[in-house]
């Protein structure tokens, strides 16, 4: 064996998605597996979403691997931690990538990481796991796209490593590597249908203040449309999906490419139901009729706040008209809409999020989840608000979604707001349908009521940094499937 690829994720030990239970495998450490294998070099997979630790640490003392790539997100930060002393028993060099080591690379060292690659694995690994094999950690200034500790201890950080150019002649995610069909099971068991995810692309250019780009930076690199066709049908023929999860940033962004695409699947006859997530600007008719007629049954929008402003101030380039017009010309073809809304961004007020409320209620998306804005190491989010970020745990007890940030609202003024929110939406889309289940609308009523009570109680109170503010409900603003190594 030359490496063995891990993660770090185990569903079982979260609450969240084993109530959810839409699990998808780590996409990004299944492209490196395959590239890998297809350089000819000997690689193994240990696929924890369904293990348990004690079956990941009796299959590492029983294989002793030389070399271990680890990916790493701040949901597996702590994991990850939790297997480096293991490791650093074994004698096994670790490598750590994904969204999360490079911001924190110091500290993953010291946490007993050997290296921290930078950017996309594939390429820095190939060239990688031959030096380790051979020289162990000297002379590693010459691999582009890592950090390490020299002799002395010092932290070195090489040249950034280019991105792969050509996507189209990458090899398809390492599927066969894991078990698949048991994710596939587990969707169908809760939810009755079978699931794959995909994607067609890397990075997003846009530039969303909050969003992370450690991985694939800001540039946009989009696959072939034959490449992308020739998965799906082979995705069809070996795991017979109900649906596709299409895990890009944006999906339809550009337009001429989704037409050919679209194209390209009729011509196919492939026509399989999917999820997606996508910007309402890259929306038109034309883009929403080849929507409908591929199989979307949703399509999410990351709307964030109903205030032009607050979006203005993300640096977001969205118009919240074009929102609401879009979501209608999606819905007005049979497809769901969802929406992603952020909470406390920096400079919020009550207005801005009165404004949220009021778009949510003109747009009325299917479904929306809220998060509350936790700054991201490495974002201008976080750049912006730095001097005031703070957390009461160490690094080692914490991820990012522990960030609280000085002088915003308290986290109970966002609980209340989160409650008023959701019930006041709810309780208007149900008015709006003519809905006579008059007892849910009264407990609606009454909550919404308690919501906006808080809000006006606690709306003096701000976060002073005496706690944890508890943010990140619902999704992971900037570390979405796609960031990969």
């Amino acid at each position: 064996m030359d490496i063995l690829l891990t993660h770090g994720y185990f569903l079982y030990e979260d609450p969240h998605e084993l109530q959810v239970m839409k699990p998808y495998p780590p996409l990004g450490m299944l492209y490196v597996s395959s590239h890998l294998k297809a350089k000819g070099f000997d690689v193994q997979v240990f696929d924890t979403t369904f293990n348990s630790w004690d079956a990941f640490e009796q299959h590492m003392r029983a294989v002793r691997p030389p070399l271990v790539g680890i990916y790493t997100n701040l949901m597996t930060k702590q994991r990850v931690l939790q297997m480096l002393p293991l490791f650093r028993e074994l004698g096994s060099r670790v490598v750590l990538g994904g969204p999360e080591p490079p911001h924190y690379a110091e500290e993953y060292l010291a946490a007993g990481a050997d290296i921290v690659a930078v950017g996309e694995g594939e390429l820095t690994l190939e060239e990688l796991i031959p030096h380790v094999t051979q020289h162990d950690m000297r002379g590693l200034q010459e691999i582009r796209g890592i950090v390490y500790r020299d002799d002395d201890g010092g932290i070195v950080r090489t040249g950034p490593r280019a991105q792969i150019p050509n996507l189209g002649a990458q090899p398809w995610p390492d599927r066969e590597a894991i078990d698949l069909e048991r994710y596939l099971e587990t969707w169908h068991t809760h939810h009755g249908v079978r699931s794959v995810s995909l994607i067609t692309a890397r990075g997003c250019p846009y530039t969303c203040t909050w969003c992370s780009h450690s991985v694939f930076g800001e540039t946009h690199r989009r696959r072939s449309v034959e490449d992308v066709v020739n998965e799906v049908a082979w995705l069809a023929e070996h795991y017979r999906p109900d649906q596709l999860w299409y895990a890009d940033d944006v999906f339809t962004i550009n337009r001429r490419w989704f037409l050919q695409y679209a194209a390209a699947l009729k011509a196919r006859g492939l026509r399989i139901p999917f999820e997606c997530i996508s910007r309402a600007d890259r929306i038109d008719e034309a883009v929403a009729d080849a929507l409908a007629e591929m199989g979307c049954y949703r399509l999410w929008i990351g709307a964030e706040s109903g205030s032009q402003r607050i979006l203005d101030a993300m640096k977001r380039k969205a118009d919240i008209a074009d929102v609401q017009a879009k979501t209608k010309l999606l819905q007005a073809r049979g497809i769901q809409v969802g929406m992603f809304i952020m909470l406390g961004y920096d400079g919020e007020d009550v207005s801005d999020i009165e404004a949220t409320v009021d778009h949510l209620k003109k747009s009325n998306p299917d479904v929306f989840l809220t998060t509350v804005a936790y700054p991201i190491k490495g974002t201008k989010y976080h750049e912006a608000v730095d001097d005031r970020v703070y957390s009461g745990l160490h690094w080692e007890q914490r991820t990012d979604r522990d960030l609280g940030v000085q002088g915003r609202y308290s986290a109970e003024f966002y609980d209340h707001a989160t409650r008023w929110m959701v019930s006041e939406v709810t309780l208007h889309r149900l008015r709006q349908a003519g809905s006579r289940d008059f007892a849910r609308m009264a407990r609606l009523a009454v909550n919404a009521q308690r919501g906006r009570r808080g809000m006006r109680r606690t709306q003096n109170q701000r976060d002073t940094g005496a706690g944890i503010d508890p943010a990140g409900r619902g999704w992971d603003a900037g570390q979405r499937a796609t960031e990969a190594w």
